[in-house]
Formats: structure tokens, C-alpha cells, sequence
């Protein structure tokens, strides 16, 4: 007698990470989540009884005032805010509420799938590592998320912790751009030719901001080095020499190795 096939599990059966859904533009995209692999949880925003416990928060716009219980009930959860359209306004607010991340509900589903998959990859990696990683007087708690500067809180969005925790991870080795893109940007085939560039220029303003000493270094040619001192590979580097006969440039001239502007840089996320 032949047995029987085990019935399939259903289509909206969890396969991944449990979301904390709370508004109409987060819950709106239940079906398309968990067509994804993801487990939806729908809660009322008054009532923390109806959280359950989630993996991660999805908060539209008008939810933001749920952001403080939230913090205090999951205090290693990353909360995602909705800004609805990409602002530098929306993106500063979104932080000073207190979310760690934003998604963009104008973009369709795509974009929050994105930023879900971003923090997954810093789950993954940070999963076993709660201890926190320190370097001069900064520090980075990978298990909540957590950046300082000396006592100063660093506010930074999932990139961009993500990009410093790659750098702190080697610290005082250079990280190529080969491997920034494939750790940082591993959901994009391609990103604009300065997105590093313009990243690692949002670091060093948050990291630098009340005049602290420079710890991301470029070592031309090669990528960039997170260590209290300049590289010697960057250091010791002995300065070109222009060929006989050719003017050296004038004092003022624009350095042709010098960032590009970070409007070039695609907006998706500092």
C-alpha cells in the first residue's frame, strides 16, 4: 500500500522573521509579506497586549507616537517608521521619533523588502555578538544596534551601521570596495559609483560632529581603514611626482581623488 503525501504546508505558513505590522500602509502589505516567507502579526497600537513577540516593527506614519511603549517593550528590536516619501526631513524626523530605520510606502513593497532583508543580514551577523566592540572612544553594540561616540549617542540608519560595524570588525585593516558593496549592498546588483564614498561622508560628520578626531581613513586605491592613526600604507606613501617638464597643479586646483558630491549618490538610504 502506497502511503499517503504529507499535505503542504500553507502558502502563508512562516518561513522567516515574525513582523510586528501596526497602521493602515504597514498592514496593507500583510498578503505581500507573507507571500515572502515573512510572519505578520497585526496589532492595535494602544493595546501592547496585542504585539505578540516580533522579530521586527513595522510602523506607518501616523503610528509614530507608539514608538516610545515600543522601545521600552523590545528594547533590541529594530523599528521601521514610515516616511511615506524620501526627505531629508522625513529621514531626520524619523530618527529623533526614535525608529532605528525608514521604509518608503510611496515605493511599493519593494522597498520595505529590501530594508527587511538589510536587517536580517545584521541579525545573522550579529546573532552570537552582543558583547560590545570598541575602538579609541567609540563603540558599537551589535546585538541592539547601538553606536557611541565617547558618551554621545550616535543616531545612525541600518546602512550605516551597518558599513561601520564592517569597518569596526577589521578595524586597523583597509576593507576594499569589493567587499563594502558585497557586505553593505548585498540586495543590489549595482549602486551609484560613489555610494561608498558618500556613506562613509555621512559616518565621518556623525562620528566627528563635535570635532572628535578622524577614525575612517581612505587609502587611495585600495578602500578605506577604521584605526586611531592613519594607515601606514597611507601614510608612508610616497607623494607622485610630476613628470619633467609638466607644471605641477596650482595650490587651489580641485583634487581629482576627492569624493563626489553625495547628490550623485542614489537616495535610497543614508
Amino acid at each position: 500500500m502506497t502511503a499517503s503525501p504529507r499535505p503542504a504546508p500553507p502558502a502563508s505558513a512562516a518561513r522567516g522573521p515574525t513582523l510586528l505590522l501596526l497602521g493602515t500602509s504597514s498592514q496593507s502589505l500583510a498578503p505581500r509579506l507573507e507571500a515572502s516567507g515573512y510572519g505578520c502579526l497585526k496589532g492595535a497600537p494602544l493595546d501592547p497586549g496585542s504585539w505578540g513577540t516580533p522579530d521586527l516593527v513595522v510602523l506607518a506614519l501616523e503610528e509614530a507616537g507608539a514608538i516610545p511603549q515600543l522601545r521600552r517593550q523590545f528594547p533590541a528590536i529594530p523599528l521601521l517608521l514610515d516616511i511615506e516619501i524620501d526627505s531629508v526631513l522625513g529621514r531626520s524626523e524619523s530618527l529623533s521619533w526614535g525608529a532605528h530605520d525608514f521604509w518608503l510606502s510611496s515605493a511599493g513593497p519593494s522597498d520595505l523588502l529590501m530594508r527587511l532583508r538589510l536587517h536580517a543580514n545584521l541579525a545573522k551577523r550579529s546573532a552570537a555578538r552582543h558583547d560590545r566592540l570598541r575602538l579609541a572612544d567609540l563603540s558599537l553594540v551589535p546585538g541592539r544596534q547601538e553606536a557611541w561616540r565617547g558618551q554621545r549617542s550616535l543616531a545612525l540608519t541600518a546602512r550605516e551601521f551597518a558599513l561601520l560595524q564592517l569597518l569596526l570588525d577589521q578595524a586597523g585593516e583597509v576593507v576594499s570596495r569589493d567587499t563594502i558593496l558585497q557586505v553593505v549592498w548585498p540586495d543590489q546588483d549595482s549602486a551609484a559609483s560613489n555610494i561608498i564614498e558618500v556613506y562613509v561622508r555621512y559616518l565621518r560628520q556623525k562620528l566627528e560632529l563635535e570635532g572628535e578626531r578622524r577614525l575612517i581613513h581612505t587609502v587611495r586605491g585600495q578602500g578605506y581603514c577604521l584605526a586611531e592613526s592613519v594607515p601606514k600604507t597611507l601614510s608612508k606613501a610616497p607623494p607622485k611626482q610630476a613628470p619633467q617638464g609638466q607644471q605641477r597643479p596650482a595650490t587651489g586646483a580641485a583634487d581629482p581623488s576627492a569624493p563626489a558630491s553625495p547628490q550623485a549618490a542614489s537616495p535610497e538610504q543614508p
